[in-house]
């Protein structure tokens, strides 16, 4: 079992274990260990106050290992995987916690390929990581060292990617509110959208684009999903598109106010690229946590749905292995294979803008007949995460929810990849029945390993 990394790389508190420094140089080191001689890597971070020292003291490691760095600055963590793919990178590097606040940081790595590494390399690297800390004596105290300038001309590659994405879109009549998250996408989005409304017209609003290093993800962005959708209706305008902080996912709101989650953008890609002929094998993969309403509309249009394991790397790897071309998470992460190695925020949103002006339909229009179970997410902290199977008090509340909602609805119990959280998901026909069991294995779990 992986003691480093998570679902989505290494993440914790800034500063302390595993993201105090003597272990952050030694991530440096162990990682050129597992790359060819002297390669080149390149470096892109969020908006938060400590993403600057934490890459500088990767830096330090990875020179000190003998790599050549690069940095990209501030830019989104799927900018990153397009870079390493595409300008000979041998790896690449992104200081973020995604979504978590601005006092928590984290590493993630993409191989060459811009791909998200398997597990059975990560615990590799962990493994040396946890050699190199005890071989680097004082070593580690490099990493006191500057972080590198940013390269602006990798950002500016994204964008000519992005852009190059839907060569056809047109903004005209669209009135979009966006909301960056104060995270990566402020660098991004503007720019991007920019070039856009030069090419076809149209109206933007830029919202929470002012990062001051402690403001991301705080309420705004993908987490708060209620208030892009509240100022689409003030704004009187089309549509809502809001991102997480390092924009690898996005969610939308409708011009009626509704948000609209990463199953209803699955259900509308899925359909423009069935009707196209470019669905490979007429398959979505989607994770445990995508509502069975989902599963149910994708059914109607004669499209299979798979359940991957939460975490866009294994939906990714279930992508690949059933050559599937299109998943995602209701989270917001959507990959479209050939097109991205990782959820793409930004490539979604322009993507699904793409499927509007073609369709010359609206949002609400296109995802109408997705008629959802309620389901509820009950997040509770906890101090350790032991097998929730081996607990009884847990393990016979899961057991009852199971059997008393059999087939009028699911029940997910998991532990967080990134949090020191357990995540009760239950979905029901019924409502309150969903809430009764959800709330009971909540606090069975609170009663027995609760922080």
């Amino acid at each position: 079992m992986k003691k480093l990394f998570g679902t989505d790389g290494i993440r914790g508190v800034a500063g302390q274990a595993p993201l105090d420094v003597r272990t952050i140089y030694a991530t440096g080191l162990a990682l050129t260990h597992h790359l060819a001689k002297s390669p080149r890597v390149l470096i892109g971070m969020d908006t938060r106050e400590s993403s600057a020292w934490i890459a500088a003291t990767l830096m330090a490691g990875l020179v000190a290992g003998g790599a050549t760095v690069e940095s990209a600055g501030v830019i989104t963590t799927p900018g990153v995987a397009y870079l390493a793919a595409t300008h000979g990178f041998a790896a690449g590097i992104v200081i973020s916690a995604s979504h978590n606040p601005w006092e928590d940081n984290g590493i993630k790595l993409f191989g060459g390929d811009g791909f998200k590494l398997p597990d059975a390399t990560e615990l590799a690297i962990e493994a040396e990581i946890f050699r190199q800390i005890e071989n680097a004596g004082e070593a580690w105290a490099a990493g006191s060292a500057e972080a590198p300038a940013a390269n602006e001309a990798d950002r500016l590659a994204y964008v000519e990617f992005l852009l190059g994405s839907v060569p056809e879109l047109s903004l005209g009549g669209q009135t979009i509110v966006i909301d960056c998250a104060n995270g990566a996408a402020s660098a991004i989005a503007p720019q991007l959208f920019a070039r856009l409304i030069e090419r076809g017209g149209g109206e933007v609003h830029i919202t929470h684009a002012s990062p001051n290093g402690r403001n991301i993800n705080e309420a705004c962005g993908a987490l708060y999903p209620a208030v892009v959708a509240e100022e689409v209706v003030a704004q009187g305008a089309t549509l809502g598109i809001t991102f997480d902080g390092d924009a690898d996912r996005a969610l939308f709101a409708d011009q009626n106010g509704k948000v609209v989650n990463g199953d209803a953008v699955l259900l509308l890609a899925a359909r423009d690229l069935s009707a196209r002929g470019l669905l490979a094998r007429e398959t979505v993969v989607a994770t445990t946590m995508s509502n069975m309403g989902l599963e149910a509309a994708l059914r109607r249009s004669g499209i299979k749905m798979l359940r991957a394991p939460v975490g866009d790397k294994y939906v990714l790897e279930q992508m690949l292995a059933k050559g599937a071309s299109l998943g995602g998470e209701q989270s917001g992460h959507i990959i479209f294979a050939g097109r991205s190695t990782t959820g793409d925020g930004l490539l979604t949103a322009l993507l699904l803008l793409d499927i509007l002006h073609r369709s010359g339909r609206s949002l609400a229009d296109l995802t109408s007949d997705l008629k959802t179970f309620p389901q509820v997410i009950v997040n509770v902290k906890v101090r350790e995460k032991p097998p929730l199977g081996e607990i009884p008090a847990v393990a016979a509340t899961i057991t009852e929810a199971e059997a008393a909602l059999a087939e009028t609805g699911r029940v997910v119990i998991r532990y967080s990849g990134t949090e020191a959280l357990a995540r009760v998901m239950i979905e029901a026909e019924s409502e309150e029945m969903m809430r009764k069991h959800a709330e009971a294995i909540a606090e069975a779990i609170r009663e027995e390993i609760g922080a």
